[in-house]
């Protein structure tokens, strides 16, 4: 089991930027790909961005590419989701999941482990 667990989330105004925070512990060895996903009120649970555990590949959703960036520090067990240029649409409960296939996939029903989510609200 891998346990997931978020922070960082808060109030900002639009054009502001927040860094949310997924610690990791448990099984990591099985993880290949650390991943964020969001989800609006009365919308699906939407794919952010991901980047493997080992190498530097990482994938983000249009919507977020040039404004958010995610990292990770092994040595830490931790990943990162720096966002900046926030916009009012960003605002959702945003989720860290961990996934053991070797390749990820955008679909969040693919994933494995899931953190408890952590509120980002963008006022405009």
């Amino acid at each position: 089991q891998v346990q997931l667990v978020e922070s960082g989330g808060g109030l900002v105004q639009a054009g502001g930027s927040l860094r949310l925070s997924c610690a990791a512990s448990g099984s990591i060895f099985s993880v290949n790909a650390v991943g964020w996903f969001r989800q609006a009120p009365g919308k699906e649970r939407e794919f952010v961005s991901a980047i493997r555990w080992r190498g530097t590949t990482t994938t983000y959703a249009d919507s977020v590419k040039g404004r958010f960036t995610i990292s990770r520090d092994n040595a830490k067990n931790t990943v990162y989701l720096q966002m900046n240029n926030l916009k009012p649409e960003d605002t959702a409960v945003y989720y860290c999941a961990a996934e053991r296939a070797l390749e990820y996939t955008t679909a969040s029903r693919f994933w494995d482990y899931w953190g408890q989510g952590t509120q980002v609200t963008v006022s405009s």
